[in-house]
Parts: structure tokens; C-alpha cells; sequence
């Protein structure tokens, strides 16, 4: 067997920004990714073809986190402001970055500066979204027609995620922030309001996690090193097993 390599992607102009935080591909297999204020598209060979600025938020310059792509829009978090941005996607188009949530109003009194938004997902349709937040401990959820915000209950669990991914009804989440670091997976009711927190993988495998992806009943996490030095590798993504996988079907 082949050992698997990183490899690096060419993303013309995405260096300018200085960074990246989130990362997805649509089903044209073009690259949308997110970091400082921006949010750019890149083809699968790494040509630049979009590059869209996000405005301030309330509580001043943007700092993107994290994106999901729908049938209609692109989705995108900040993590320096409590809101939820929006870009319209019409015929392949990226439209304006425009600010479309206020999540404050689902958490009245809660410091504005410690919402700090993290991961965001979507159904297939589009219709909801569930945002994370490491800062309130909790994730978000969004409907996309009226824009109501409602805290996604699962009891009594902190589940202050950072990366996530939606399948099926498994949410898939990383955590780095008020527990130990590692996988945590919950199995959401089927209009995605609440759940039950199934699965915790933590351990020593595991290095400041701060996202992860799911393919062919594997698990792939991204071991951030974020409370090291710049340009101090090795870098590393830990591959598991997805303890659900059958159950899920």
C-alpha cells in the first residue's frame, strides 16, 4: 500500500490573506475557502477564479472561520463577529458577502466578543444550518427561509465545537475548547433541534484538532499545532475509523 502524502495546492492568490480557516469543494469541484476577510474560489487546478471581501461586522474587521456551500448561497462564519454572512450563488456566480444572521438575539446577555463562531453546516437542501460556537458552548441552528436562531439541544452536554460535519442525521464535531480534545458525535432527531451525544474519541492522537472530514467510513482530523510556532511540522491528519458507519448506513 501507497503511503498517503500531503501534497500542496497551488490556490493563486489565496497567500495574500495571510491565512486560511476553512476549506470546502462544490460539486463542479471548484474550491471554496475562507481566512482574514476574504473568501476566494479556485478551479480543482488551483487558478483563481473568484475572490469576494467580507464588510465589518459590529464588532469590527471580519476574521473568517469557517464555510458551508448550499444549492443557492455560500455560507460563512466569523469568528471575530456574532454573525453569520451570506453569498448569493447564481449559475455558478458568487454574489456579494453580505452580513445575514445576528446570532445574539437566541443567547440574550451574553458577551458579544466571546461568540466566537466556528464550524457551520447545512442539510442537503439548503434549508437549515447548525453553527458552532466554542465560545457560548454551543451549536446554532438556522433556518434558512426565516432566520430564526435556536440553540440545538443536547441535554445537558457543553458541545463547544469547532470543525464539523453534517451526515445523515450524525453530526460530526472536533473538539479543542472546554473539553478534551478529540471527536464527538452526536445523533440529531430528524428536524436536526436536538440529539444525543454517542461517541467521544479523545486521546493522544489527537494534536489541537480543529476540523475534520468523513469519507468511505473513515474520519480524517486535522491536527491544527495552533499552540506551536508557525512553521514548526511535522503537520498531520489523524485517520479513524467512523464508529457509526453501519449504523448509519
Amino acid at each position: 500500500m501507497t503511503a498517503p502524502q500531503m501534497l500542496p495546492f497551488r490556490a493563486d492568490g489565496a497567500t495574500a490573506r495571510g491565512s486560511t480557516r476553512g476549506i470546502h469543494t462544490d460539486r463542479t469541484g471548484r474550491v471554496f475557502s475562507v481566512g482574514k476577510g476574504r473568501l476566494t474560489v479556485h478551479a480543482p487546478d488551483g487558478r483563481l477564479l473568484d475572490a469576494v471581501d467580507a464588510p465589518d461586522g459590529p464588532l469590527g474587521a471580519p476574521d473568517l472561520n469557517d464555510l458551508v456551500v448550499t444549492p443557492d448561497a455560500v455560507y460563512v462564519t466569523d469568528w471575530a463577529n456574532p454573525v453569520v454572512l451570506r453569498a448569493s450563488l447564481d449559475g455558478g456566480k458568487v454574489g456579494p458577502l453580505e452580513p445575514w444572521a445576528d446570532v445574539r438575539g437566541a443567547f440574550p446577555g451574553f458577551p458579544d466578543r466571546y461568540w466566537l463562531l466556528n464550524g457551520i453546516v447545512a442539510d442537503p437542501a439548503g434549508r437549515t444550518l447548525l453553527v458552532a460556537s466554542n465560545g457560548t458552548e454551543a451549536v446554532w441552528r438556522i433556518d434558512t427561509a426565516t432566520r430564526e436562531v435556536s440553540r440545538l439541544d443536547l441535554g445537558d452536554t457543553s458541545f463547544g465545537a469547532d470543525g464539523m460535519v453534517l451526515h445523515g442525521r450524525n453530526l460530526y464535531a472536533v473538539l479543542n475548547y472546554g473539553a478534551p480534545h478529540g471527536v464527538y458525535i452526536a445523533r440529531l432527531d430528524a428536524g436536526l433541534r436536538g440529539g444525543t451525544v454517542v461517541h467521544r474519541i479523545t486521546g493522544d492522537r489527537f494534536d489541537l484538532p480543529t476540523t475534520l472530514a468523513r469519507h468511505d467510513c473513515r474520519l480524517y482530523v486535522v491536527n491544527s499545532q495552533n499552540d506551536e510556532p508557525p512553521g514548526t511540522p511535522p503537520y498531520t491528519v489523524t485517520a479513524l475509523d467512523d464508529p457509526v458507519c453501519e449504523a448509519d448506513g
